[in-house]
């Protein structure tokens, strides 16, 4: 399972960027994932839970927001959205595609909170 090792990774980078904030705790952590990354919205958000447990994300909420796949045909240059994996080209009926789009796993945003009374 993925979503562990993403998790970890992430949770490295929403605490680092709280502390150069001067944030206190995490509040909401927001990812674009790709509707083509595998990985599983589910597994991700427990896995996320777990392991923010005695970090500055502890209770914090992970929202997930699906990014479409999207490709460019390698014959005409035409860019235009994946619906099902072996689509072709709505121009030319090419199947020499490169993805652009739909694998990623981005931070896309943090809300974090300091101390009241500061």
């Amino acid at each position: 399972m993925h979503e562990a090792s993403l998790c970890a990774a992430l949770l490295l980078l929403v605490q680092e960027e709280a502390r150069r904030h001067r944030a206190e705790r995490i509040v909401t952590v927001r990812l674009g994932v790709g509707v083509l990354a595998a990985v599983e919205a589910r597994a991700l958000a427990a896995c996320f839970e777990l392991l923010a447990e005695g970090t500055l994300a502890e209770g914090a909420k992970l929202v997930t927001d699906p990014v479409p796949a999207a490709a460019v045909c390698r014959a005409c240059g035409r860019a235009f959205p994946l619906f099902r994996p072996r689509d072709v080209c709505p121009d030319c009926g090419g199947a020499a595609l490169d993805v652009t789009g739909g694998r990623e796993c981005t931070l896309t945003g943090l809300e974090a909170a300091g101390s009241e009374g500061r």
